[in-house]
């Protein structure tokens, strides 16, 4: 009962922290005249990836380098198969050409370069950590620079115009601080959780990080992409599960093995090559009329479950 308090608890702080720090931090931009593209570029992708970034840390500086890393491949692994797998299935995607052009492939490059540095040596060391974290930098201000020259790539879906009054700008305030020691909290707990039930049930801290801290880190991309598919914002739904991926390899892994080496014996080639295979399966999906349709969304739901009975069996 302990052990699932512990994880419930971590699962309901990470989604709420998270929803309140997005809440907070994009009104706050907005207010200050950022460019709503840049906000969901920037804001949005943190905020989502926030439960993965401090999950990966708390592990990491606690020695739990399999908790670390299977969190990334994991959440990525999640994301592509059953976040976009789901969110096709209730309404078919369309795809920009932009994010076939640039972002999916950044994002199959950052995939092969976690492959090629884990299966070096099973760790990631701080050298590994600098290259990757450069990466995201660069990425980052190439993408935010292009979306300041081309004004009317802003998304769609941003169409309140917020106040910059005193009291409005406190309450945003507020909200990023309040998600802030929400996910810190989650962070902990949903680790303390994890590995006491990894212990108690004699599964490994790496399929405990591969599948339910994953699926629960994972929550606010979940809640997000479903919703824009609701609400007929493909861009969103497809973009948000691109960027975060990207996220999570280059700045979490990136920042995580800065901060403290990460071993991660316990990831193996195949869970690797799930991620790599399930990222290049993105291309010809995309590139097929610029959409993801509901059978294709239902196949990557079922390569989801593939994959799961492999990880349990």
């Amino acid at each position: 009962m302990l052990i699932a308090g512990l994880l419930i608890l971590g699962l309901a702080m990470l989604y709420y922290g998270a929803e309140f720090l997005v809440k907070g931090a994009a009104a706050l931009a907005a207010a200050l005249g950022v460019p709503s593209l840049v906000i969901g570029l920037t804001v949005v992708a943190l905020g989502t990836s926030m439960p993965e970034l401090l999950v990966s840390l708390s592990a990491g500086w606690e020695g739990k380098g399999d908790i670390a890393v299977g969190n990334v491949v994991g959440s990525n692994i999640f994301n592509l198969a059953a976040i976009l797998g789901l969110a096709a299935v209730i309404r078919p995607l369309q795809v920009t050409s932009q994010l076939i052009r640039r972002d999916v492939p950044v994002m199959i490059l950052s995939a092969l370069g976690l492959v090629a540095l884990l299966l070096f040596d099973g760790s990631f060391g701080r050298l590994d950590g600098v290259i990757l974290f450069g990466a995201f930098l660069l990425y980052m201000a190439y993408t935010v620079i292009d979306a300041l020259r081309h004004p009317f790539m802003r998304l769609e879906s941003e169409q309140e115009t917020i106040s910059c009054s005193r009291k409005k700008r406190v309450r945003d305030l507020l909200l990023i601080v309040v998600g802030l020691v929400l996910l810190a909290g989650g962070a902990q707990a949903l680790v303390a959780g994890a590995v006491a039930l990894a212990k108690l049930f004699g599964v490994s801290e790496a399929v405990i990080g591969l599948t339910i801290i994953a699926a629960g880190t994972g929550l606010p991309e979940l809640a997000t992409s479903v919703m824009a598919a609701v609400r007929h914002e493909a861009d969103i739904s497809v973009g948000n599960i691109v960027g975060s991926n990207i996220f999570n390899i280059l700045c979490i892994l990136g920042s995580c093995s800065i901060i403290t080496p990460l071993q991660a014996a316990g990831i193996t080639a195949v869970d690797l090559w799930v991620m790599t295979g399930l990222s290049l399966l993105m291309l010809p999906l995309m590139r097929t009329g610029f959409r993801i349709n509901r059978v294709e969304g239902a196949l990557l739901l079922i390569l989801y479950g593939g994959y799961l009975a492999w990880l349990l069996r």
